[in-house]
């Protein structure tokens, strides 16, 4: 007799503590940013160029090398930073050099940030530099975009596609 009522006791604690954590999942309800302000998502992995030039080599240098890395062509690993610039609205959100990734600085430069801004229409201006020059940029965008309130516009970066593309917008979030 005394088990049943310690398999009821251990029956109730749990189901009161789903309960409890039913509750807790749903309530209090969390807006991650008001109702009239939408957000902006910047998305960009990509790699610099090499950061030196690749030399050629010869014939005797080849031959020195085992057989399976036997190549013509030495380059250096190392990748320059890549420079991402994001005005809205003539403002500029984002200025920043990205350091190659790896151990070596032979991975792409990366960078995720996400910004609340007010809903409507903007002006969005996307400018990657990733070469070695001075001045001016490698691939830059600029659209006049309607953000709705509670939406998510993405801007993305990928050099196979042309550069910089923002994909269909996802819906409201909450």
């Amino acid at each position: 007799m005394l088990k049943v009522f310690r398999f009821l006791g251990q029956g109730v604690v749990y189901a009161l503590i789903a309960v409890l954590l039913g509750f807790f999942a749903d309530t209090p309800a969390y807006r991650h940013f008001d109702d009239d302000k939408a957000q902006l998502t910047l998305s960009v992995a990509h790699s610099g160029q090499h950061a030196g030039t690749c030399r050629r080599l010869t014939a005797k240098e080849i031959a020195a090398l085992p057989p399976n890395m036997r190549k013509p062509l030495d380059c250096p690993r190392e990748r320059l930073p890549v420079l991402v610039e994001v005005d809205l609205d003539g403002q500029t959100i984002v200025r920043e050099s990205i350091p190659p990734s790896g151990l070596f600085g032979d991975g792409p430069s990366q960078i995720y940030e996400n910004f609340v801004i007010p809903s409507g229409s903007h002006r969005l201006s996307a400018r990657l530099r990733d070469s070695n020059r001075a001045q001016g940029f490698d691939y830059q965008r600029e659209l006049e975009v309607e953000i709705a309130p509670r939406q998510r516009f993405v801007i993305e970066f990928r050099s196979e596609t042309g550069g910089f593309r923002f994909p269909a917008a996802a819906g409201p979030r909450g």
